[in-house]
């Protein structure tokens, strides 16, 4: 069996996050929306549909022998079996949403469910990651045994503290009380650290010393973070090493936060706000009082730099400077409050160059000419 992943009309929904790749490819939970697709239907091969301009690095697949999935609906155990059960010709909705079809639909087939976990807004991602954690942490763990946490760490409820090979955390207090808390192959929680649950440390990053995380927080691959964290989604590859507060926030790839950076995740006036739309271009209002930064790949801020209420920041953006920048940083920006110019493509590509190779990977042609797209629409 092969499996596609389909965007579901959420490309501008789900942006920025989705400037720079598909829908399923956002991490939610411990995996991303495709790896738990994946573990749970376990497909020979997977392919995308996606945007055109996206599909030089996320290739469909040939021929029409696959199942087609809605990229941002989170399966559970119960849900692949549905979706394994649909004959050829056959489509699933549940709860009225399209979820699966297998092949060219002519009957559908409905169902219900009360705990149906879905994105549609990019702030749905750190406002449902807890139950995300918890599905994830269950097919992760299952039937697994965990490394010792070890003398030196304080841990409450430790059944639900789950640690891979090769993890180091030494001198931490982890609480699982509240939600359970997964440490990644190699991954490591530096002394003097306290972690509440929901929070997933995902392989090879890291917690620096004496930082503060609350959850439901996940920080994904290849990642440093540190300071004071709440409720926030790192994707991969992204830095946040240093003091200053970040809450309610999602974070692209190969991000970094410079020293002291904070973000604002409630407004003084403690309403509702409104939030950057890819599709309409302008600040719509939502019903949600606490969100801090919403940032798209490859961006960056300064020392010292503050982030307003619900800022969304675009691709390849380099943030500094004294003040609040405005709460949209288009993608390519260079500067902050007082001034901001066009970032040159030839330099976004050396900047992203340079990081990547920090970690021995390559800016590949692909990732230039989804970037190069993106520039040409920031004019």
């Amino acid at each position: 069996m092969n499996l596609l992943f389909h965007d579901n009309k959420l490309h501008l929904a789900l942006a920025p996050l989705t400037l720079t790749r598909p829908v399923s490819e956002i991490r939610f939970g411990i995996l991303t929306i495709g790896e738990t697709w994946s573990k749970l239907l376990k497909p020979a091969q997977t392919g995308f549909i996606t945007e055109k301009y996206l599909s030089v690095k996320f290739k469909s697949l040939p021929g029409k022998n696959a199942l087609t999935v809605a990229g941002n609906i989170k399966p559970d155990k119960e849900l692949a079996k549905w979706v394994l059960a649909l004959k050829p010709g056959e489509k699933l909705e549940v709860n009225n949403r399209w979820i699966a079809s297998n092949g060219a639909a002519k009957k559908t087939i409905q169902k219900t469910k009360s705990d149906l976990l879905f994105i549609e807004h990019s702030w749905d991602i750190f406002q449902k990651n807890a139950a995300a954690i918890a599905l994830d942490f269950g097919l992760l763990t299952e039937k697994r045994k965990s490394q010792s946490a070890g003398k030196t760490n304080q841990t409450v409820k430790s059944s639900r503290i789950f640690i891979e090979k090769g993890a180091r955390v030494n001198f931490c207090i982890l609480n699982a009380s509240e939600g359970p808390i997964y440490i990644g192959k190699d991954a490591e929680i530096m002394e003097g650290s306290v972690i509440r649950g929901p929070f997933a440390l995902c392989e090879h990053s890291t917690v620096k010393m004496a930082a503060k995380i609350y959850g439901p927080t996940t920080v994904g691959p290849y990642c440093k973070v540190g300071g004071e964290i709440s409720n926030s989604v790192f994707q991969a590859y992204s830095n946040k090493g240093h003091d200053g507060f970040l809450g309610n926030s999602v974070v692209g790839e190969w991000c970094n936060f410079g020293a002291d950076t904070n973000s604002s995740n409630l407004m003084n006036t403690y309403g509702k706000l409104k939030i950057y739309s890819y599709q309409t271009g302008k600040q719509e209002q939502t019903s949600i009082t606490f969100c801090g930064v919403i940032m798209g790949d490859h961006s960056k801020t300064g020392i010292n730099t503050m982030l307003n209420t619900a800022t969304v920041v675009g691709v390849s953006a380099n943030i500094f400077g004294a003040g609040f920048p405005a709460k949209h940083v288009p993608s390519f920006t260079w500067g902050g409050a007082e001034s901001s110019t066009r970032f040159k493509l030839d330099k976004a590509f050396e900047v992203a160059t340079n990081m990547m190779q920090r970690r021995n990977l390559a800016l590949t042609a692909a990732d230039k000419k989804i970037l190069s797209h993106l520039h040409g629409l920031a004019q």
